[in-house]
């Protein structure tokens, strides 16, 4: 992820998170959780992100060029998410 960049994990249950260099949590990065979510809080989160101004990015990738995608993914040359699609 970009610096800056928080990754949110909002499940009920989970496996432990694998260990990972430090170099990549540093530049201002984190790693959170949510707890005590419900499926009302779910419906409504879901609910307010309809009427967000969100705008997602996908580049596909045929799976005979996922490769390619993770080359792409590494060197910040894809913005938003590489799909890999058979």
């Amino acid at each position: 992820m970009k610096k800056g960049g928080r990754v949110v994990c909002a499940g009920i249950h989970m496996t432990d998170i694998p260990s990972f260099p430090y170099a990549d949590l540093w530049g201002e990065r984190s790693v959170l959780s949510v707890a005590n979510l419900t499926r009302a809080d779910g419906a409504e989160f879901l609910e307010l992100v309809a009427r967000a101004p969100i705008r997602t990015r996908t580049t596909a990738f045929p799976l005979d060029r996922a490769n390619e995608a993770l080359a792409l993914l590494r060197g910040g040359g894809i913005e938003g998410a590489a799909v890999l699609v058979p």
